[in-house]
């Protein structure tokens, strides 16, 4: 069978461990990557041999493209993507509407091409959704607590990084319980910017308006900065008609490690299915792996 061809779009933290997971499977080839036209000629030294492009036409045929941009960006780049045919699969990490609205959207889209989307492919949203609807099928009554950290979000890092008179930002997630988190949020200035003002342009940001936020201004974040996360799912509800059905989930990991790794799963999944737009519950966990159907069914099942 050919080998998927996969382009990385975006090269921060994801980009990089996106293209570790990619190179380390054996049914895909990785074509390229995609960067800004500033950035294309920056080489490092694990794109060697690697093709570094601004613009994902030069690459020729690609099968699936892996989005590792900001969030915010993704409708547009995805929605570009597969006008062109091209699959794509992203990390787009804005709980709620948002994620419904860019279904729809690239639903609507792929099915008009005929390529194939899978949405808001991290742990969280991601492989946690997945584990949440298992949790959901195992008790339907009950309440569910999604727990995260300590650890350093991502995307609430990219944003507050993205605030006017902010030179680098880290956001910390610390859990309170039952669902409740606390945002702190380290910031190191430009030279001249003045702290209230970022600390309100952050507060204010519809990632952190919902919670209790805390920003800290210090004077080197790299100093802070560990890309450690976690979560703790909690499930008590009733199977049936029996109740006090206890479940827990847990997990300590590298952040965007395992985000890059479960893109790269998923720029499995993502040609297997019919056009349109899926979200990881959505999709068959076998299309997600690299494993043959005797053995899954011997070994896993």
């Amino acid at each position: 069978m050919d080998k998927i061809k996969v382009a990385v779009v975006g090269y921060g933290n994801i980009g990089k461990y996106s293209l570790q997971a990619v190179k380390a499977a054996s049914d895909m080839e990785l074509v390229g990557v995609v960067r800004r036209k500033e950035s294309v000629g920056k080489k490092s030294p694990e794109l060697e041999g690697v093709k570094v492009v601004a613009d994902i036409n030069e690459l020729g045929k690609v099968d699936v493209a892996i989005l590792a941009v900001p969030s915010r960006e993704i409708p547009v780049t995805a929605k570009a993507l597969v006008e062109k045919g091209i699959s794509t699969v992203d990390s787009f990490d804005i709980h709620g509407k948002d994620i419904l609205d860019l279904y729809k959207s690239l639903d609507a889209e792929c099915k008009k091409s005929g390529a194939k989307a899978i949405i808001s492919a991290g742990w969280d949203p991601g492989t946690d959704s997945l584990i949440r609807t298992l949790l959901l099928a195992m008790a339907p009554k009950g309440l569910t607590y999604t727990n995260f950290g300590p650890g350093m979000s991502m995307g609430h890092s990219v944003v507050a990084r993205s605030k006017q008179g902010v030179k680098d930002a880290l956001s910390m997630t610390i859990p309170l319980g039952t669902g409740v988190h606390r945002r702190d949020v380290y910031v190191q200035l430009e030279d001249g910017a003045d702290f209230k003002t970022v600390e309100n342009a952050i507060k204010t940001d519809s990632y952190f308006c919902h919670d209790d936020t805390h920003v800290h201004e210090v004077s080197c974040v790299n100093d802070l900065r560990d890309m450690g996360h976690g979560v703790l799912l909690e499930r008590k509800g009733v199977s049936g008609e029996t109740q006090n059905q206890r479940f827990q989930f847990t997990m300590q990991i590298n952040n965007p490690a395992l985000t890059g790794q479960v893109l790269a799963s998923c720029a499995r999944a993502v040609v297997k299915q019919q056009p349109g737009c899926y979200t990881l519950p959505q999709i068959a966990p076998y299309d997600l792996v690299n494993i043959d159907l005797d053995e899954f069914l011997l070994h896993t099942v």
